[in-house]
């Protein structure tokens, strides 16, 4: 990969979605002692998660490498779900962490960490309510309705760690959003779409949620983690259909969140099941 910064680019070529402004990204970001060590703003790529594990699988990259496009042809959701959108419309990130010090059992937490973290510097910086479908989407209400505006990739680089990829949409108007279902930030009355402010609350929330998890060894208890996230999650209340591998699905109401990350399901048989893996679909309130 031979991207070329994005701040190469005038930043006057489109006065409604201004690129980022990398080098204030870098000396807003990185400190000495803290996670962040190299920001990257490519003015364009086919996904920011791929680029980064192959950075990170062959040795080019360390933990605290962001790597930042200003649009992406090939970004990737869960399920490999396609996520794309126009030029300078949102924020496509990428971040390599590698918890060492944490027991792997507990990696799993890092997509709900992210997601506390992203939904708590949007809350911060855009000035919009914010809530966590499980396990990776962010909502905001429009009209009395959730819809999503952002999702949370992860993805193992091996023994380099875990590539986490966030891609929010800030600017998009009605007529660019890739379903009705969607959302973003603008549309949700943001009192900023500046993306520079937007990607730093994130990332330093991030930077914050990682250490403390961190410093409790992954105890998601501990670093009260779990609390936080169960307490900005959408789901748990509602009536769910979880669409589980191998063409399963699970209806009941989400409970909780257990020690594990895992969505926990009481079904009509009065049994509670824990669901690590799926797709959930919001039926009703319970």
């Amino acid at each position: 990969m031979t991207p070329r910064d994005a701040s190469d680019d005038s930043r006057w070529s489109d006065l409604d979605r201004p690129p980022l402004n990398a080098a204030a990204l870098r000396r807003g970001l990185v400190r000495e002692g803290g996670l962040w060590r190299e920001v990257e703003v490519v003015q364009r790529t086919g996904s920011t998660n791929t680029d980064l594990v192959d950075l990170a699988t062959t040795g080019k990259a360390a933990e605290g490498t962001v790597l930042v496009a200003e649009e992406q042809t090939a970004g990737r959701g869960r399920l490999d779900r396609d996520w794309t959108a126009p030029a300078r419309s949102g924020l496509f990130f990428s971040v390599l962490l590698n918890p060492a010090e944490v027991p792997v059992p507990r990696w799993g937490w890092l997509p709900l960490l992210t997601g506390v973290a992203v939904a708590t510097g949007l809350s911060r910086a855009a000035g919009v309510d914010t809530a966590l479908k499980w396990p990776n989407d962010v909502l905001v209400t429009i009209g009395g309705e959730e819809r999503k505006t952002g999702g949370i990739l992860a993805e193992r680089a091996g023994e380099a760690g875990v590539v986490i990829g966030v891609g929010i949409n800030v600017s998009l108007r009605t007529d660019e959003l890739p379903v009705p279902q969607a959302a973003s930030l603008a549309l949700a009355g943001a009192v900023s779409t500046d993306r520079d402010p937007l990607l730093r609350g994130m990332l330093r929330s991030l930077e914050e949620w990682y250490g403390r998890w961190r410093a409790a060894a992954g105890d998601p208890l501990v670093s009260g983690l779990q609390e936080t996230y169960a307490a900005g999650c959408a789901t748990l209340g509602k009536r769910v259909r979880a669409e589980l591998p191998g063409d399963r699905a699970l209806t009941g109401e989400a409970v909780a969140i257990d020690g594990d990350g895992r969505l926990v399901l009481a079904t009509e048989e009065g049994v509670q099941e824990p669901v690590g893996a799926g797709d959930i679909v919001h039926l009703r309130s319970a």
